[in-house]
């Protein structure tokens, strides 16, 4: 009986051992499934910039993507390798998005005896702008240029700047390659001659039409997609305004200032661009003296805008480094045929050279200190019967060119045309192309206050610099010279630069 009672006890606790020992062992075959650990991981984490992580081994191809985050809302996937000018303040600010893992369905998890294997994340698709692409090329070349400034020559079949004419050769010849090969630009269609898509081209104002009608015609920098373009050209002539907007001795320039008014609220009310940039990538051509006035119709036209003037006063407010200077060039037959040319240095036996009328408030200081005075100094109001006044350009050494009652004068150019070294009197002037030209090389700049020491400023200057400035004056020629169709390097492609290295200052984003 007792021994009965021993072995009943023994079994009791055998049968409770026995399920204890079996739960046991397949726990230590079976072990935790790291599958229940997703759920337990952190939240998606925002990182500030790509090396900044939680993890060592977390990478921008595993679970980071560089989005460009709309401070309007919006997001757009922006490829890493994309670059933004850092000059200004970017619209976006650049963030490193941390992507979570996609969790496991209900009944994966249900499944302790294997490893979960989370799919393959769909691969988003990287998308940027026109715009985007527009800006991007405008670094490289910035880059380019920068590059350029103290490299090697680079190579050119028609012409290689060289010289102390430029500011910086090499960087200039990129410059210009560099628009040759990307710059575009959108000529607004709306408006109807005579005052629109329409200029002078032989008179005083000529390069307002001829410019007009080159970048219509332009197949290399015209573009019709007004989305690839850098800048958008008002096609208005100033002259043309005057001529058939502006009464007669009225006084009155309102009836100019509302047809400019009207003209940008027309193309501000059907494209979108005036309003993305405020006029910024904007230009307008203008070699009348109103050209500055006629601005200040529309505010953002004034301050924004790129005006191209032959008036380039900075003391009526032209800024140099928004604005850009171009010659003003009198065209009286419309071709620059038979005026090109001259003797060289050693072959012009007269010092200096002016014919003239009273024009403006300098004129008459000049007239009234060496009108009829020196043989060396030939200062006419009006010249002798039968004397040729290019004739006279060419026996000169030096040529004077004093301001009218605006700073600019035809008699700059007509003195480079005939190869006279150009004297500038004048006040407040930024001579045409000086961002990359370098007029002291080739000119001399005299102050209204000089004119009385004149002829010593220019006796000053020895036989051997003179002759210096005589060849760069004919090497910087090309720059001047009216072609039609135009020439690469001349007064055309020369103003499409200046305004070219303008756009390239600027960055325009879309907050749309």
């Amino acid at each position: 009986m007792a021994r009965w009672g021993q072995d009943s006890s023994s079994m009791k606790l055998l049968l409770f051992m026995v399920p204890l020992v079996l739960v046991a062992g397949l726990v230590s075959v079976l072990g935790p499934n790291p599958s229940t650990w997703l759920f337990n991981a952190n939240p998606p984490l925002l990182f500030t910039s790509l090396t900044s992580s939680s993890s060592p081994t977390t990478t921008p191809s595993e679970g980071l993507l560089v989005v460009a985050v709309d401070t309007h809302g919006g997001e757009k996937v922006i490829s890493e390798n994309t670059h933004f000018n850092h000059s200004s303040t970017p619209p976006f600010s650049v963030q490193a998005i941390q992507t979570p893992h996609q969790q496991p369905k209900k009944d994966e998890q249900l499944l302790t005896n294997e490893s979960y294997v989370p799919p393959e994340r769909p691969k988003l698709q990287r998308k940027f702008s026109i715009l985007d692409r527009t800006e991007a090329g405008l670094l490289q070349a910035r880059a380019a240029i920068r590059d350029a400034r103290n490299g090697n020559q680079t190579q050119d079949t028609d012409y290689v700047p060289v010289g102390p004419m430029y500011n910086n050769a090499n960087a200039f010849h990129r410059s210009y390659l560099e628009m040759e090969k990307q710059f575009k630009v959108f000529v607004y269609e709306e408006g109807e001659p005579p005052v629109f898509h329409n200029g002078p081209c032989k008179s005083i104002y000529s390069m307002e039409g001829n410019f007009i009608h080159a970048i219509e015609m332009s197949e290399q920098f015209r573009t019709r997609d007004p989305e690839k373009a850098h800048v958008f050209f008002l096609p208005f002539s100033v002259a043309m305004l005057v001529q058939f907007v502006y009464v007669r001795d009225s006084h009155d320039f309102g009836p100019i200032k509302k047809t400019v008014t009207d003209y940008v609220n027309v193309i501000a009310g059907k494209y979108p661009y005036w309003n993305r940039s405020l006029g910024a990538d904007h230009f307008y051509i203008a070699c009348h003296d109103w050209g500055p006035e006629t601005s200040r119709s529309v505010p953002n036209l004034q301050n924004n805008s790129i005006r191209v003037l032959c008036n380039a006063n900075t003391s009526e407010g032209f800024k140099p480094s928004k604005d850009v200077s171009f010659p003003e060039i009198n065209l009286q037959t419309g071709s620059i045929n038979g005026i090109i040319g001259g003797p060289s240095a050693s072959r012009r036996p007269l010092l200096a050279f002016f014919a003239g009328g009273l024009h403006g408030p300098i004129r008459p200081v000049l007239l009234e200190h060496w009108e009829n005075k020196d043989q060396d100094m030939r200062v006419h109001k009006y010249l002798p019967k039968g004397v040729s006044y290019y004739d006279m350009l060419r026996k000169s050494r030096f040529c004077l060119c004093p301001s009218g009652y605006e700073v600019a004068s035809p008699r700059v150019v007509e003195a480079i045309y005939t190869g006279c070294v150009p004297v500038l009197i004048s006040d407040h002037y930024v001579p045409p192309f000086s961002d990359v030209l370098n007029w002291r090389s080739f000119s001399v700049e005299v102050s209204v206050e000089d004119i009385p020491k004149l002829k010593d400023i220019l006796l000053s200057i020895s036989s051997r610099q003179y002759i210096r400035m005589q060849r760069r004056v004919v090497q910087v020629r090309r720059h001047f010279e009216v072609h039609s169709p135009p020439k690469r390097y001349d007064v055309f492609h020369m103003i499409l630069h200046s305004v070219w290295l303008r756009r390239l200052n600027l960055r325009v984003h879309d907050d749309q």
